[in-house]
């Protein structure tokens, strides 16, 4: 899909942002300069300005220019999705950040899954025996799965939050499950966690998930560090 003008000059001036160009709490040029500087009319440019705003790089006041949010400290969830799909590749840290996300996250929506969808969460896991063992097979099934099983969740917000990783996610999961490590200690936990379902442990489950986030999260570490752990 061809992207918006608007959309296009939001990128470019992202990363001027990045890369100091226009430095944090600095003003932006005005919508004329900026209307001159890409050719384009004004209404693309305010268009430009207002997703930026929206997405917490920069914040108007009245009167006067734009200025550059600290966007580590000012942004949102969609500032963090913006500097992802500006890199050819996912930094490594990033990958922890997210893994540390889902130690929080996933085994709360996982346990509401239980308790309220158990029947429908077991039919996610009907296409185990196909997981083939490549980084692109592991990437598709995690995605999906997470997804689903936020959806089978009440609460809605588990799943907007991943529907804003949505672009990402597969990407950070192929870097992921590059490691046949990281595949293997995966689909020891589909299998634990299949078999906690079908007995109805809620609670057992609730653990199960909770143990593995944390030590896929340890596992990926390790890999980052040359095999080593933390603590070594």
């Amino acid at each position: 899909m061809k992207k918006r003008s608007s959309e296009m000059i939001g990128q470019q001036i992202i990363q001027s942002i990045l890369q100091g160009k226009i430095r944090i709490h600095e003003s932006i040029p005005s919508e004329r300069d900026l209307s001159s500087l890409y050719n384009v009319g004004r209404p693309t440019i305010r268009e430009a300005l207002q997703r930026l705003e929206r997405d917490g790089w920069i914040v108007f006041h009245k009167g006067m220019p734009a200025t550059v949010n600290d966007y580590w400290k000012q942004g949102n969830l969609m500032t963090i999705v913006n500097i992802l799909q500006l890199q050819d590749e996912i930094p490594d840290e990033f990958i922890v950040y997210m893994l540390e996300l889902r130690v929080s996250l996933t085994p709360t929506y996982i346990k509401d899954a239980v308790k309220h969808n158990r029947v429908k969460l077991i039919s996610l896991f009907s296409s185990l025996d196909e997981l083939k063992d490549e980084s692109d097979s592991y990437a598709i099934f995690d995605y999906h799965l997470q997804q689903d099983m936020a959806q089978l969740s009440p609460n809605p917000i588990y799943r907007m939050i991943l529907n804003s990783f949505k672009d990402v996610y597969y990407r950070m999961a192929l870097k992921y499950f590059d490691d046949s490590s990281s595949r293997s200690f995966s689909k020891q936990y589909y299998v634990a966690f299949l078999e906690s379902i079908l007995i109805g442990d809620i609670e057992g489950t609730e653990k199960i998930t909770q143990s593995m986030m944390e030590e896929s999260l340890d596992l990926w570490k390790k890999k980052m560090n040359g095999g080593k752990s933390n603590e070594e």
